[in-house]
């Protein structure tokens, strides 16, 4: 039994130590969503950052300021979501099943 705890501790560690790795390179991965048909656009990193926004110059216009903020949220929020989902991803490849779904552990 003995060597047995030391394999799965061993496993465990070296879970970890993926996990680590992927989280460093989450960083440098990168989603973008649109919204208002491709007019706003919003870049988020795997560390669900927001990274840019780019606004089709079309779409500035003082007396419309509320539909481009709105317009703006919506395509943070995409992408935000799109790099949860980005992260969450990578960690499933890291983990292997070794956590089941719906297990809510933060960080994975």
């Amino acid at each position: 039994m003995k060597g047995g705890m030391q394999g799965m501790l061993k496993q465990v560690q070296k879970m970890q130590a993926e996990m680590q790795r992927v989280q460093s390179e989450l960083v440098n991965m990168t989603v973008s969503q649109e919204a208002g048909g491709g007019m706003i656009k919003a870049t988020a990193n795997g560390n669900k950052e927001l990274v840019s926004v780019e606004i089709d110059p079309q779409v500035i216009n003082a007396a419309e300021k509320e539909i481009l903020e709105d317009l703006v949220v919506a395509a943070v929020n995409k992408a935000l979501q799109a790099a949860a989902k980005l992260a969450e991803d990578e960690m499933a490849k890291v983990t292997k099943g070794m956590i089941p779904p719906g297990l809510n552990i933060p960080g994975f």
